[in-house]
């Protein structure tokens, strides 16, 4: 299990890091239009935007709320792997479940359940921070805008967004773990163990 997680963190923090250019573009792309017509920025597609914020803002704009995307990446990978192999075990063991694609089901739906629940305080931060303006941005620190968010809004926060979250992520993490179990199952045919 320890090796699993720590394998889990490692590959999370290496997505994190590799995924944040197109993250940060998403988060933008999606708020923009929420924005007063003079805030936007109007980008026609996703490489369009690289470029112009590369262009306006420096390379260093690409990697905006890179701590929290891969600290959100790290837990995510975690909690859906180890959440995972847990309630099937669990499945199995305790409610007699057969290993078929029931259990699968059931244990990758309880998976994302723990993934959304655990991400979803970093999910609010890092999108805070991706979709901020060069202006907005200057001076924060992270800390400093969880101060600022619990001030203001208390601990309701931390769980804003979360049934949006969890209908992307439920059947993400269900058809990850469907695929996998199937691949392992194709996997031990194939080598006939």
């Amino acid at each position: 299990m320890l090796t699993l997680v720590g394998m889990a963190c490692a590959s999370g923090f290496i997505g994190g890091i590799a995924g944040n250019p197109a993250d940060v573009m998403n988060v933008r792309m999606q708020s923009d239009a929420a924005l007063p017509p003079a805030q936007r920025r109007n980008y026609r597609h996703a490489f369009h935007g690289l470029v112009q914020m590369t262009k306006t803002e420096g390379f260093g704009s690409l990697f905006r709320g890179v701590w929290p995307n891969s600290t959100r990446a790290i837990l995510m990978t975690a909690s859906q792997l180890a959440s995972y192999d847990t309630f099937k075990r669990m499945c199995i063991e305790k409610a007699g479940m057969a290993d078929n694609l029931g259990t699968h089901f059931t244990a990758s739906f309880m998976a994302g359940f723990v993934a959304t629940t655990v991400c979803s305080p970093v999910d609010v931060i890092k999108t805070r921070i991706m979709s901020a303006s060069p202006a907005e941005s200057r001076g924060h620190t992270i800390m400093g805008l969880l101060r600022d968010i619990c001030r203001k809004e208390g601990l309701a926060w931390t769980f804003r967004g979360w049934v949006p979250s969890f209908i992307r992520l439920g059947p993400h993490t269900i058809a990850t773990f469907l695929f996998l179990e199937e691949h392992k199952k194709l996997y031990r045919k194939m080598k006939a163990l």
